[in-house]
């Protein structure tokens, strides 16, 4: 059976969640051919979807409105190049600010095809009033966490649980127990503007903490080599001696006694491994304070939101600064029961995320959802 999905995912994160939904799709039907825009990952698996992350993966209504004629340039061609295929299939992954746009354009021009959207956007965190348009504009919605499911119900959109993939690639890691009690793990993002805001704070709280606890190895880990560059560049900067690796974080987390983790999918990732960490994330002052009247939630991190109560300490935007990172960081480093206690509660909470096999669902709920009439 011949297929042709129209595929988009636009940061490092839907990268990797895109490229494993590929993977089970492509195993599942041999006969699948593969178009879109996505990252190195996903284009592994077909030459014909277009590697953009390196522009796509912004954070910020500024950082965003900067880049206005990009995106509407890149998101014309999009739109194009689905109604000239006519795929049976349009899968969006993550992404929400462009794909939840997408979707709507889509319907508008009467592109007769099947929407899935793979990983809920956070609408139950904020910009809830989209929901009725979500439901009529995607066919199905893929959910990583069984209260997505909860929440949609009534909505009239088909959500379904489907897993998440955590598990497939750091159930590995998790059970190990290698923690060096000397090595930080400074972690601020894959994002370009989020390595500018986020780690110099990160680089100032290591120096804090490196005047009484002068053993500490700081590391940090570096989703490109440009981000690799730009970040060894600000340690030498702020003199401060930290080893800046690249594509090694998930390695990282399971080997580090604590850490500072930006928010964002790496929080969660750090909180399955059991890494002792504090949350902290800083954007602009025009996107934060439009961002803080639309939050309906108590917590950013996700271990928190599903723990109900604050597990990790957040620090954001105002508090996001070196006084308060050094000072949590220190806390962490001095008392093993602390880190202990922590890492312990994050796997607990964490756990029933720890089933493998959540590509596979989501692969076969995509063919599902493609069968429904």
């Amino acid at each position: 059976m011949n297929i042709k999905a129209y595929i988009v995912a636009g940061e490092v994160s839907g990268d990797n969640h895109g490229s494993g939904l590929m993977s089970e799709m492509i195993n599942l039907c041999e006969g699948i051919e593969f178009y879109g825009m996505g990252g190195p990952a996903m284009a592994n698996y077909s030459n014909r979807v277009q590697n953009w992350i390196g522009e796509s993966a912004v954070v910020g209504f500024w950082e965003v409105i900067k880049k206005y004629r990009y995106f509407k340039r890149l998101f014309d061609k999009v739109i194009q190049e689905i109604e000239d295929l006519d795929p049976e299939v349009v899968i969006l992954v993550d992404y929400p600010g462009f794909n939840l746009r997408l979707a709507e354009a889509i319907r508008q021009r009467g592109i007769d095809t099947k929407i899935v959207y793979y990983i809920s956007p956070q609408v139950w965190a904020w910009k809830r009033g989209r929901i009725k348009r979500m439901a009529i504009n995607i066919d199905c919605m893929l959910c990583l966490f069984p209260f997505e499911v909860t929440f949609f119900e009534g909505s009239g959109l088909d959500a379904r649980f489907v897993g998440h993939p955590i598990a497939e690639t750091l159930a590995d890691l998790r059970d190990q127990n290698l923690r060096d009690d000397n090595v930080v793990a400074l972690l601020p993002g894959s994002r370009d503007r989020e390595i500018e805001k986020i780690f110099p704070v990160m680089l100032d709280a290591a120096k804090d903490v490196l005047k009484i606890e002068p053993d500490i190895h700081f590391e940090a880990s570096a989703a490109s080599e440009k981000c690799a560059e730009r970040m060894k560049a600000m340690a030498l900067e702020k003199e401060v001696p930290c080893k800046v690796s690249l594509g090694n974080a998930n390695e990282l987390m399971s080997r580090a006694s604590c850490g500072a983790v930006a928010s964002g999918t790496a929080t969660l990732e750090a909180a399955f491994l059991g890494l002792p960490y504090c949350l902290v994330y800083k954007v602009s002052n025009l996107t934060y304070f439009l961002a803080k009247g639309l939050i309906a939630v108590n917590f950013l991190g996700m271990a928190n939101l599903l723990a109900g109560r604050e597990l990790v300490r957040e620090f954001l935007q105002f508090d996001a600064n070196s006084e308060k990172i050094s000072s949590e960081l220190l806390r962490l480093i001095v008392s093993k029961d602390e880190r202990h206690t922590l890492s312990e509660n994050l796997k607990k909470v964490t756990s029933p995320l720890a089933q493998p096999g959540a590509y596979e669902t989501a692969a076969k709920t995509v063919f599902e959802a493609l069968n429904q009439q």
